[in-house]
């Protein structure tokens, strides 16, 4: 774990002091974990933007690739798993799988099971940059997580997996994760 120093005062603790000082009585504690949740966000998506262009490849067509390769040997999958397992639409879908054929990364073939349906097959070029690209990712995704000791993280994971447990099921969502 790399040691960094503890924050002192941040935006989100400016923010908090200055509703509290501006309405006195409204409640302003959600301000110190939903702003900094938000920025995190934004700080991560940014982050794994740029990590994907070095790495040559992006979001969408590593969600492609992750969900044929997650789905196990032989990796296969019709239009609408992809869309029920990435949570796109069709449309998207359809998109994403045309620029992946055309680079050579899947292939579309006939259903064995009635000749008429049409699967997704992942290609040996496609699997083997996907896992290049997940395993970089991965490997790097875990350096932003080294201001952390191993309780911490778990902490903040099983703190977060709660959260988001909650407003999924308030806010009647679908648990829709990202991309890998």
């Amino acid at each position: 774990m790399t040691a960094y120093p503890e924050p002192r005062d941040d935006g989100a603790d400016r923010i908090q002091a200055a509703w509290r000082r501006e309405l006195p009585g409204v409640p302003v504690g959600s301000i110190g974990v939903i702003t900094r949740v938000w920025r995190l966000g934004q700080l991560l998506a940014d982050d794994r933007r740029r990590t994907l262009e070095r790495l040559g490849i992006d979001n969408p067509t590593l969600d492609l690739l992750s969900t044929l390769r997650r789905s196990a040997p032989p990796y296969r999958l019709t239009p609408s798993q992809i869309a029920e397992r990435s949570f796109v639409t069709a449309g998207a879908v359809s998109q994403r799988i045309a620029r992946a054929e055309a680079a050579g990364l899947v292939r579309r073939e006939r259903s064995a099971a009635d000749g008429r349906s049409v699967v997704v097959a992942l290609t040996d070029e496609g699997r083997e940059l996907n896992e290049r690209v997940v395993a970089d990712l991965l490997r790097h995704e875990e350096t932003l997580l080294d201001g952390l000791d191993d309780a911490q993280r778990a902490a903040l994971a099983e703190l977060l997996k709660t959260l988001l447990g909650d407003l999924t099921t308030r806010f009647g969502a679908q648990d829709r994760p990202t991309s890998l």
